[in-house]
Order: structure tokens, then C-alpha cells, then sequence
């Protein structure tokens, strides 16, 4: 399956590529929102600043919305599941709007929250991979207005938030799959796998 994964300009998305391709995916990196529209299936990686990669989707946002809400496939890891939210509290800029809500600050004592976490859910996508732990490296979490909307949570000192949202054909993660080890690859395997159906 080919693969759009957006290029946000900052950090290494290199480990994501390298992921996709292990999970029988054939991603290519696109520097252009624009470019992204009319992919099978759209990545929104877990890399960079809210506010510069809002500023990246700025002439695009409103085409890519409408893909989505018209049902594109969607896969927005970390800051990409923020990005399908209305806007952040990180800084000005909004979102996607695909999916109602806002990103705020992840309310703990110990932020960013960098590290393994278990998954409370039972999202088919969880359980074909068989993935109960993640990695996380964040310092914002989504709180969609629509709780049914939420598929699986995880909890940093006291702090629960989603770890897994769904709507139409979009998932959004707040960890990192390409960093979660063999289950990690399994999930991505599983999303390409319900994608390509």
C-alpha cells in the first residue's frame, strides 16, 4: 500500500519511514500538504512543534479536512493526532478540525512524559497487534469533545488521557508505534492491513 507520510520539517521521520516499509507499506515522504490529498493512506507523523507544523498545512487545511471528513484513511501519530484536533494550547495555529476538541497540556508533575506506558483498550487495531505498551515522548494530549470518540487511554502520574482516538477512517495515537518494538510494527501492519480492505 502506498503511503503519504507529511514532512513537518522537524526532527527525524526516518524511523517512521523505515517502520511503514517493515509493516508492507510504501511510504514516500511529501514536503507538500497538497500532495498528500489524494493518498490511499495519510500519515501525520509524531514529530515537531504545533505551531510550525499548523503553519505547514496553511493553504491545505481546509482541502485536507474535507478528504478526511469524506472518509481518507488517516494515521496521526503524537503531534499528527493533535493536528486533527481544532487547535493547541501549545501555541496559535489551528488544527485540522476533522475532529472537534483541543490539545492542552498534559496536566502532571513530570512533563514532557517520555517513556513506556501501559494501553487500557480494545480497539480491534490493539488487540491484532497485540500492543499493551507504548512508547510516549509528549508534553500535550487531545481531549476530543466527543468522548466515544476515544478508543484506549494510558495514565502519567495520575494523569489519564487517550491514547487512541477513531473517528471515520482516521486514527490518531499518541505514542509512537515506530518506537513500540514489534507490537509497535504489528499496530501499523493492522492499520495498513483494515486500510487496504
Amino acid at each position: 500500500m502506498k503511503v503519504s507520510v507529511l514532512d513537518t520539517r522537524v526532527g527525524n521521520v526516518h524511523s517512521l519511514l523505515k517502520a511503514l516499509t517493515a509493516a508492507g507499506g510504501e511510504p514516500r515522504l511529501e514536503s507538500r500538504p497538497e500532495a498528500c490529498l489524494d493518498a490511499p493512506l495519510l500519515v501525520l507523523p509524531g514529530v515537531g512543534a504545533y505551531p510550525a507544523a499548523s503553519a505547514l498545512l496553511e493553504g491545505t487545511r481546509e482541502a485536507l479536512r474535507d478528504r478526511l471528513l469524506a472518509g481518507a484513511p488517516c494515521l496521526g501519530i503524537c503531534l499528527g493526532m493533535q493536528l486533527l484536533l481544532d487547535g493547541s494550547e501549545e501555541g496559535p495555529g489551528p488544527g485540522l478540525g476533522a475532529v472537534p476538541g483541543r490539545v492542552v497540556r498534559l496536566e502532571a508533575p513530570r512533563v514532557p512524559h517520555m517513556g513506556w506506558n501501559r494501553i487500557e483498550g480494545d480497539d480491534p487495531l490493539l488487540t491484532r497487534s497485540s500492543l499493551r505498551t507504548a512508547y510516549y515522548a509528549h508534553s500535550f494530549v487531545c481531549r476530543p469533545v466527543n468522548p466515544d470518540l476515544v478508543r484506549a487511554t494510558t495514565e502519567h502520574a495520575g494523569v489519564s488521557f487517550p491514547a487512541m482516538i477513531r473517528s471515520r477512517s482516521m486514527v490518531g495515537v499518541q505514542f509512537h508505534p515506530e518506537k513500540s518494538g514489534a507490537p509497535g510494527l504489528a499496530f501499523l501492519a493492522a492499520v495498513l492491513e483494515e486500510v487496504g480492505r
